[in-house]
């Protein structure tokens, strides 16, 4: 159990560990917090946008649209490896998930499998949105999977979590398939290495 980091060190601990960020607008209280609590934090998600380009997938993930207000995420990591801020609190990118994966995620084991969605992930993920298609073929440069690695590992070095605090979206709620296009256990693999 974590309390929310505050922005300013959610920033420092992006750039400590090397990672390009872009500061889109009034982030740092740009949030869904009037909907309910946002903590205490477990772990990061990782997600895709079924986007094309930069600017339309940080205007969206900042933005939202009408049946699902934003912020989308925390961070959106562009195709460059760039991490675009875009909120900081609660943000509609979780949504109902498991509560055995949440458990699992909170004592780092092995994750069960994903069969219902009965607990507020908004709540207890920080959450990156990451700029692909989502189709399995649109490709995942080599920049952008080490920007989500960094992004990641700088989350948990942070809150003195390791890599199985790490999923996503696919392995949190039914039904969802991101990121498709790479494996999560070879994401976290990586993060693991960069936290040693």
């Amino acid at each position: 159990m974590a309390t929310p980091m505050s922005a300013d060190r959610f920033l420092d601990a992006l750039q400590n560990e090397g990672v390009t960020v872009v500061q889109v607008g009034n982030w740092r209280t740009h949030n869904r917090n009037h909907k309910g609590p946002w903590g205490p934090m477990h772990g990061v998600m990782i997600h895709h946008t079924v986007t094309k380009g930069t600017a339309a997938t940080v205007r969206l993930c900042r933005d939202g649209y009408a049946e699902l207000p934003g912020p989308l995420c925390h961070g959106v990591i562009a195709k460059d490896g760039t991490v675009h801020l875009v909120g900081y609190g609660r943000a509609n990118h979780a949504g109902l998930g498991d509560d055995d994966v949440l458990r699992a995620v909170i004592a780092e084991k092995g994750l069960p499998s994903d069969n219902e969605a009965n607990t507020d992930g908004n709540r207890h993920f920080y959450g990156f949105e990451c700029e692909n298609l989502g189709d399995g073929k649109d490709p995942w440069p080599d920049v952008q999977l080490e920007a989500i690695e960094k992004a990641a590992a700088a989350v948990c070095r942070y809150h003195g979590w390791e890599a199985p605090s790490v999923i996503g979206h696919l392995e949190w709620q039914p039904g969802k398939v991101d990121p498709r296009g790479f494996s999560m256990s070879s994401m976290r693999a990586r993060i693991h290495d960069r936290l040693k």
